[in-house]
C-alpha cells in the first residue's frame, strides 16, 4: 500500500452528500474525487459521468443526491453511492470510476496506490494568483 492520506471525519461529509477532493494520478495527471457518504457506506469515486467524461457529477458546491444516489446535473443519471452502478438514464449500465479509501476510527483515509491525495476541493481550486471568485 502507498500513502495513507486523512481526507476528513466521517461526519465532515454531509449526510446523503460530498465532500471534493483533488489527487494527482501515477501518470501526473490531476483528478478531481467525489468522496459520498451513503445510506449504508463511505466511498470516493473519480468526479464525472460515465455518459460525459467533461460533466462533472459534484462542481464544487456538493454533488446532487437523491435517496442514496448521486445525480448527474445534466442528463439526470443516477448512480448508487455505494456501488457506483447506473441503472436509468444516459448512463445506464455504467459504473463511476472508484477511489480506494478506507474508514478507521471515524475518519476517511485515501489508500488508492494510483493517486496521491493534493488539496481539498477541484482542481480549478489551486490555480494561483485567483483572488476573485466572481463570475460573469
Amino acid at each position: 500500500m502507498g500513502v495513507k492520506s486523512r481526507l476528513a471525519a466521517v461526519e465532515a461529509i454531509p449526510e446523503n452528500g460530498t465532500l471534493l477532493f483533488t489527487v494527482r494520478e501515477e501518470d501526473g495527471r490531476k483528478e478531481e474525487v467525489v468522496l459520498v457518504r451513503g445510506d449504508d457506506c463511505v466511498e470516493a469515486w473519480k468526479n464525472f459521468c460515465q455518459h460525459e467524461t467533461d460533466q462533472r457529477l459534484d462542481r464544487g458546491f456538493g454533488a446532487a443526491m437523491r435517496d442514496g444516489e448521486i445525480i448527474c446535473p445534466k442528463h439526470g443519471s443516477m448512480f448508487d453511492a455505494c456501488t457506483g452502478h447506473c441503472d436509468n438514464g444516459k448512463a445506464a449500465g455504467s459504473t463511476l470510476v472508484a477511489v480506494d479509501v478506507t474508514v478507521e476510527d471515524g475518519d476517511v483515509y485515501l489508500v488508492d496506490d494510483d493517486c496521491r491525495y493534493l488539496h481539498d476541493g477541484g482542481i480549478d481550486d489551486d490555480a494561483p494568483g485567483t483572488s476573485s471568485h466572481l463570475t460573469f
